[in-house]
């Protein structure tokens, strides 16, 4: 199978996951990238079911209203029983790397209010120790240098992301070099940095499944 048709996969088994767990007239969290996209192909199949979706970027809003789904503002929501989203990398205890999309900050937010986060990668995406995809950091602009050279004494190379503005009018740094070995330390390690908006790393707020697409079919890891 080509890696597109694993996220199709992963996408289509997390759609039957939420029709499956979702009360009838909730509200889905929707993540952003190649897979969330995916994901919210196979939602509009039962968007009906549900009052409607709370969007992590932009991107996802337009996609989903492009199908005709409603999509709330998160402020006006109070309970989002599931939340489905992608990673950049994901290791054996649930800790994601996340933001390469950029959306990393709302993706937080979103996955914070959500009952349940349910992820959804190709087998690539597994690995044992993270860090090897860069870890994004959400940055105030007039703050960048500082928190460069805070990242700096962690051990990683921060790089800026050219031409790259979020959602929320920030920028982001990407630190390479890194081997995490404690994702809950490193991310409350980093969101303590002056200037830090968030950090990619959803250690603190794990997911609590992985739907993981893979040559011999999509297995559910928890």
């Amino acid at each position: 199978m080509t890696q597109d048709e694993l996220k199709q996969a992963v996408a289509q088994a997390a759609a039957d996951y939420v029709a499956q767990t979702a009360p009838a007239g909730s509200i889905i969290g929707v993540g952003t990238g190649s897979t969330a996209n995916f994901f919210i192909d196979a939602l509009a199949a039962i968007k009906d079911r549900y009052q409607g979706a709370v969007a992590s970027s932009e991107a996802t809003r337009k996609r989903l209203e492009g199908h005709g789904i409603t999509v709330f503002d998160l402020n006006d929501v109070s309970d989002i029983p599931v939340y489905v989203d992608g990673a950049d990398e994901i290791d054996g205890g649930l800790n994601m790397i996340k933001g390469g999309g950029g959306a990393l900050t709302r993706e937080k937010i979103v996955a914070a209010v959500a009952r349940e986060f349910v992820c959804i990668c190709d087998a690539s995406k597994l690995v044992e120790v993270m860090g090897k995809f860069p870890l994004p950091v959400e940055v105030i602009p007039m703050a960048r240098a500082h928190v460069a050279r805070e990242l700096a004494k962690l051990g990683g190379t921060p790089v800026l992301r050219e031409g790259f503005v979020t959602d929320n009018g920030n920028v982001i740094l990407d630190v390479k070099g890194l081997a995490i070995t404690d994702p809950k330390g490193l991310e409350a390690q980093v969101n303590q940095i002056t200037g830090v908006v968030t950090n990619g790393l959803f250690a603190v707020r794990p997911a609590n499944l992985l739907l993981l697409g893979t040559a011999d079919g999509v297995k559910s890891i928890r």
